[in-house]
């Protein structure tokens, strides 16, 4: 019996496994998505269309201006997709524990997104603001940018600058975004691959490639109100009188209302998908070949 029980011990690389090989997949995704995303923070911020966005990017800044806040975007997801998709796997498997090894209904897997998008927000909210800082900087007059050098330079600079509180700024928004990205990407995910798996009968990459899409279109259209509202409240700077803009997110968000109606929250719908689906998409890829090759030697 002794021996029995050393057969499948929980090691320390079976416990973090999870974390390492989400935040892996999702840096990988995002080296590939940077420019996409530098446009789609550009359109928020309302300097046009996404052509004239990147014809005038290409003739002022460079082509380098399209990584701006790559470190930051690493880091982001080193932080932010470690935590949530590590979260996911372990909040999904004590589930499945307690429901005697049977797939999980719709609702139980949106409720553990929920929680691992939480999660992974609070963990990743200082990356992510120090990646719309270096993203925005540009778009600021030449007094007001702050010239951050890269993201542990932005990050030193609003502790030193703001106080540590100040690497939180927006985390509400951000957490509430979140939180809806990943209940799109996460469930959305999880039954679209068992319904192609077992309804449809698609093979292994068929099914990681539909169910990628699925998640990626899902995660744009639950959460890019929110990545609208978060964006504003990061990169508001105060006026003369010190008076920001906004009080809060709900603040922005009923101003928004007020002046845009409810479309202007889908302000770059088309560019928000194409770069939230193809790094959804890429990220479940990526894990997949990661998980895959682990498996073949034995990890």
């Amino acid at each position: 019996m002794a021996e029995e029980k050393k057969v499948a011990p929980i090691g320390i690389w079976t416990a973090v496994k999870p974390f390492v090989n989400g935040g892996a997949s999702g840096m990988l995704a995002t080296c590939v998505i940077q420019p996409i995303d530098m446009i789609k923070v550009r359109i928020q911020l309302g300097q046009g269309s996404a052509a004239s966005v990147t014809t005038t990017m290409l003739k002022n800044e460079g082509i380098g201006a399209f990584y701006k806040g790559l470190s930051a975007g690493l880091l982001r997801q080193a932080t932010y997709t470690t935590a949530r998709l590590g979260s996911f796997k372990m909040l999904t498997a004590k589930a499945s524990e307690a429901n005697d090894g049977k797939p999980l209904p719709l609702y139980q897997k949106a409720l553990c997104g929920l929680t691992a998008g939480a999660i992974g927000a609070c963990v990743g909210s200082p990356a992510d603001l120090a990646l719309i800082r270096m993203q925005a900087d540009n778009t600021l007059p030449l007094a007001q940018r702050r010239n951050y050098t890269n993201a542990f330079h932005a990050l030193y600079r609003i502790s030193a600058d703001e106080g540590v509180l100040a690497l939180w700024k927006g985390c509400g928004p951000t957490v509430v975004r979140a939180m809806a990205l990943n209940m799109g990407m996460l469930a959305s995910y999880d039954q679209s691959a068992e319904y192609m798996r077992d309804n449809l009968g698609l093979g292994e990459t068929s099914t990681v490639v539909g169910a990628s899409a699925v998640s990626g279109f899902c995660a744009a259209a639950c959460s890019l109100p929110f990545d609208f509202v978060k964006t504003q409240i990061q990169k508001m700077q105060p006026d003369a009188q010190g008076k920001y803009p906004y009080t809060g997110s709900l603040d922005c968000a009923m101003q928004t209302l007020k002046s845009g109606g409810p479309l202007k929250f889908y302000t770059g719908f088309p560019v928000y998908c194409v770069r939230i689906a193809p790094h959804v998409m890429m990220t479940w890829i990526f894990l997949n070949q990661i998980t895959k090759f682990q498996k073949n030697i034995g990890m």
